[in-house]
C-alpha cells in the first residue's frame, strides 16, 4: 500500500494518509473549470462534509501568482500585466506544493488578492486527501506539473462564451470595460492560443462546454469511484515517464454524508445553479 506520513513540524504527527489521486483540470480563462471541480466534489458527496475531514480537496493555480514588483503591481491595475504567460505563476512554488500533497503532506497554499493583485499574509491549510482537483490554465503547460497527475481534463468552452463570463466576473471585481476587452485582446486570447490551447493534446479526457456537459462529468466521478474503491487495481499514467503505479485501496469508511452517492446516485445528477 502507498502510504506516507504527513509532516507535522515537531507537533504530534498525524496518522499515515494514503497518496492521492492527482487530477488536473485545465482550459481556458473563464471555461469553467473550477465548477467543474465542485460539480465533481459535490457529487462525490463531500460538500456536507467538514473541511478537514473531506476526501476531495481543491487548488487553484491561481493561488500562486508570484509577488509582484511595485512596477508589475502598478501595470497590472492599469490592467497592462500579462497573467496569462506561464511566468507570472511561481512554478516552483506550485511543484514543491503538489509534490508534498502527492506525499500525503498537509501544506499551506498562498492565498491571492484579484483586485490589488497581491498575495496575501494568510495561507490557506489544505489538509491530506484522497482526491486532489488542481485546475487552472496552465497545470498542463509545465512537464514536471503535468507528469504529476493521474488524470487530465480539459474543459473546452466556447470563446465567446468565456469572454462574456470573463467580461462579467472582472467587473464584480471593479474593473473597468475597456481595460477588460483590452486586456483580453491584448494579453488573455493571445496567450490562450499560444500556452494553454497546446496543452489540450495532452488531457485524458476533453470536457465541451464544462459543467453544462453532465454526461461527461457522471463518467468522470465514476471513474473516479472506481479507482477509490480498488474495481481498477491498475492505474498507470503510462510507459512514458516509468511511473506507473498501482492503485488498489478501499475508499475510506463513508461518512452519511458521502454515502448519498451510493444511495441514491440519480438525486445528485441535476445540475447546480452556476456563478456563471
Amino acid at each position: 500500500p502507498q502510504r506516507a506520513m504527513a509532516s507535522a513540524g515537531g507537533a504530534e504527527p498525524e496518522r499515515p494518509h494514503p497518496k492521492p489521486f492527482l487530477i488536473g483540470v485545465s482550459g481556458g480563462t473563464a471555461s469553467g473549470k473550477s465548477t467543474v471541480c465542485e460539480k465533481i466534489m459535490e457529487l462525490l458527496g463531500q460538500n456536507a462534509v467538514e473541511r478537514r475531514q473531506r476526501k476531495v480537496q481543491i487548488l487553484s493555480q491561481d493561488s500562486f501568482y508570484r509577488v509582484l514588483s511595485a512596477e508589475q503591481q502598478a501595470k497590472a491595475l492599469k490592467g497592462q500585466y500579462n497573467f496569462d504567460h506561464p511566468d507570472a505563476f511561481d512554478n516552483d512554488l506550485m511543484h514543491t506544493t503538489l509534490k508534498n500533497i502527492v506525499e500525503g503532506k498537509t501544506v499551506e497554499v498562498p492565498t491571492y488578492d484579484f483586485v490589488t493583485h497581491s498575495r496575501l499574509a494568510e495561507t490557506t491549510v489544505v489538509y491530506p486527501a484522497d482526491v486532489v482537483l488542481f485546475e487552472g490554465i496552465l497545470v498542463f503547460y509545465n512537464q514536471d506539473i503535468r507528469d504529476m497527475f493521474h488524470l487530465r481534463l480539459f474543459v473546452d468552452t466556447d470563446s465567446d462564451v468565456r469572454l462574456s463570463r470573463r467580461v462579467l466576473r472582472d467587473m464584480k471585481r471593479g474593473r473597468d470595460l475597456e481595460q477588460i476587452l483590452t486586456q483580453y485582446t491584448t494579453f488573455v486570447k493571445p496567450a490562450f492560443e499560444e500556452f494553454c490551447l497546446p496543452t489540450k493534446k495532452y488531457a485524458d479526457v476533453i470536457i465541451p462546454r464544462g459543467v453544462d456537459n453532465m454526461v461527461a462529468i457522471n463518467l468522470i466521478v465514476q471513474h473516479i469511484q472506481d479507482i477509490l474503491n480498488g474495481d481498477i487495481c491498475k492505474w498507470q499514467r503510462g510507459a512514458m515517464n516509468g511511473h506507473g503505479r498501482t492503485y488498489k485501496r478501499p475508499f475510506p469508511e463513508q461518512t452519511e454524508s458521502s454515502s448519498v452517492l451510493a444511495a441514491g446516485k440519480r438525486s445528485h445528477l441535476e445540475s447546480s445553479s452556476r456563478p456563471h
